[in-house]
Formats: C-alpha cells, structure tokens, sequence
C-alpha cells in the first residue's frame, strides 16, 4: 500500500467523524487529505477523482468561513434542510452532470472506469456543496458516494481508500442521524 494513501485515509477518516458532530475543525483535516488525494487518484488514472480533489481544496475553505459564520452567529454549526422540489433538483442535477462528464471522460481519456468515477465526482461535488451550506441532506448524497467509490477504489488497488470508504459510509449514516436530530432542535 501506498503510504501517501493510507495518511490521506486516516486524515479523511477524522475529516468526516469531525463533520457528523458539526465541528469547524474537520476543514484542516480536510485540507490536508485532498490535498495528498489528488496525487494518489491522479496516479491511479482516476482523473475525475483527481480532479474533484481540486475542487474539494477550494470548497474545504469556503466551507470552513461559511461554518465560522454560522457558529458566530449562532453559537454553534446551523444545519437547515432542503424541500422536496430542491431535493428532485439536486439528485437530477447530479444525474445529468454525471451522464456529460462520464461520456466525455469516456471519449476523450484513457480514465479507469470514466462512468463510475463521474459519477463518484458529481454526486461528491453535490454533497460538498450541501455539506459547506450545512444542508442535511448532505448525508444522502455521501451514502451513494460511498457505496459506489469502495466497488470503484476496491477495483482499482487502492485498498486503504476501499476501507476507509466502508467506514465513511457508516459516518455518514450516523451523520444523517447526527444532523436531522440537531436540525430537529
């Protein structure tokens, strides 16, 4: 294994158990696991994965302002929630942006498995952006890239990544539970 994988897991894993309790402090950890994760997927011809590091960087630090706002004002991270026809507008969003991406990875790449990892990128793109928005239903776009990116990293080798991503989704179910109690208060 690579040891730059297993670093960028273990800083992934603290990452998100610091996100499902609604703490400021996961965007360092954050930070520093995109940061090594963009050379690990990028090595492992997974460019959409590579690629969405990038976008995590940039976000990772919106997201930590966007948070600091939020416990000034309140005392603590606010979570809200999305309606139905907002909810119906993400998942097609994402459905969309996956089936371009995917077809274009496909066509002009030499991508290890384009359609999945298209789909691990948009899906993941949507979550980090609901999550940096403090929405809920965060949680549920982070259950299917979990499910989908342990197949996809199991395939590809990357076995700290595979494991890491089968803990992430056992987070995620508890930050989905974590998350709409708070929301509830």
């Amino acid at each position: 294994m690579n040891p730059v994988e297993i670093i960028a897991a273990v800083l992934g894993l603290a990452n998100v158990v610091l996100v499902a309790r609604r703490s400021i402090w996961n965007y360092p950890f954050g930070i520093a696991m995109v940061s090594l994760y963009a050379f690990v997927f990028f090595e492992a011809k997974l460019y959409s994965d590579a690629i969405l590091q990038l976008f995590f960087l940039v976000v990772q630090i919106y997201g930590w302002w966007n948070w600091a706002r939020s416990r000034e004002s309140a005392g603590e991270v606010v979570v809200r929630t999305l309606g139905w026809t907002a909810r119906l507008l993400w998942a097609a969003g994402a459905a969309i942006a996956t089936g371009l991406w995917g077809w274009m990875m496909h066509a002009n790449t030499d991508a290890s498995f384009p359609w999945w990892d298209a789909s691990v990128l948009m899906l993941s793109i949507a979550g980090q952006l609901l999550m940096s928005w403090r929405y809920v239903e965060t949680w549920a776009f982070w259950i299917v890239v979990n499910l989908i990116s342990i197949g996809v990293y199991a395939a590809k080798g990357l076995q700290a990544t595979a494991l890491l991503y089968v803990v992430l989704l056992g987070v995620a179910a508890w930050g989905l539970a974590a998350w709409a109690k708070a929301r509830r208060a």
